[in-house]
């Protein structure tokens, strides 16, 4: 009977949390099978979610244009795999030369890029065929002839996916769960070590993904030798970690440096494990 309630809750949880995640405005692109993405359109989706069933509207913008089109759209959502289908428009402007094609959607959401994506047919224009890329978004949903936006942000979710980014929500959560840990250096030594290097990419990753963010570096060294000379050491460690940042595609005035020598010791230097521990770099997001 307690498997049985555990189950039931599991399943609850999930059917509510999916509910929850499709309602609301999706914005994205949608794109030609073997096209580049800047040869596609705009596509907003705003959806409501009742159980299995969904009900919403689409609205598809074409590149630095007023045309568009609103359609209502209705489908369903099982086991994340979601099934989108226009069936009626019911306002639009266009040219004579331009068709705004009714379409059918098969989404699911990517939970490593954040991304709902997928395919796309069309019911009434014959090998209309394509993908779909969206973001969930709080900007307003139009209904209007005055689009919600610009497209600057749509060019902007195309440099993304161009550059192989995750979607904007996952890669702040990237950064805020980021976990900071020294790294260490031999005795009298600049030189990474390669056990560091993939941590590293990790954290240039980040930085990059942000381009308000920069990272502070500041190097420190045991309590071995002269003040002027573990200066100088904790300086080179420093500059070897910007090194290897600007080697991964960030900026140098992205990379700040500060060095302490072994004025800032985290262990006492009366035993090697200590000299150990405070032969380090430090890093921050600033």
């Amino acid at each position: 009977m307690k498997h049985f309630l555990s189950i039931l809750i599991i399943c609850w949880t999930f059917t509510g949390f999916s509910q929850f995640f499709i309602d609301g405005t999706w914005k994205g692109i949608l794109f030609t099978e073997g096209q580049a993405y800047s040869s596609g359109s705009v596509l907003w989706l705003k959806l409501t979610a009742s159980g299995e069933k969904i009900d919403g509207s689409t609205r598809n913008e074409v590149f630095d244009t007023d045309f568009y089109a609103l359609k209502k759209v209705r489908g369903s959502n099982k086991g994340g795999q979601i099934h989108l289908e226009e069936f009626v428009t019911t306002k639009k402007k266009a040219t004579t030369t331009f068709n705004f094609c009714r379409l059918k959607f098969d989404l699911h959401y990517n939970e490593i890029t954040g991304y709902l994506e997928g395919t796309y047919t069309s019911s009434d224009c014959r090998h209309f065929t394509g993908k779909v890329i969206l973001i969930k978004t709080h900007d307003d949903f139009s209904e209007t002839d005055v689009p919600s936006l610009t497209h600057a942000w749509a060019k902007m979710l195309i440099d993304d996916l161009m550059k192989g980014k995750k979607a904007p929500h996952i890669r702040e959560l990237e950064r805020k769960n980021f976990k900071f840990t020294p790294i260490y250096f031999d005795y009298d030594e600049a030189e990474i070590r390669p056990e560091y290097h993939e941590y590293l990419k990790k954290m240039a990753a980040i930085v990059l993904d942000h381009s308000d963010l920069r990272i502070q570096v500041t190097g420190h060294t045991d309590g071995d030798g002269s003040d002027a000379y573990n200066m100088s050491l904790s300086e080179r460690r420093a500059k070897a970690i910007k090194e290897f940042f600007v080697n991964q595609g960030l900026r140098e005035d992205r990379v700040r440096i500060d060095f302490k020598g072994k004025r800032s010791p985290v262990a006492p230097n009366s035993t090697r494990e200590g000299m150990q521990l405070n032969r380090r770099v430090d890093f921050a997001f600033i």
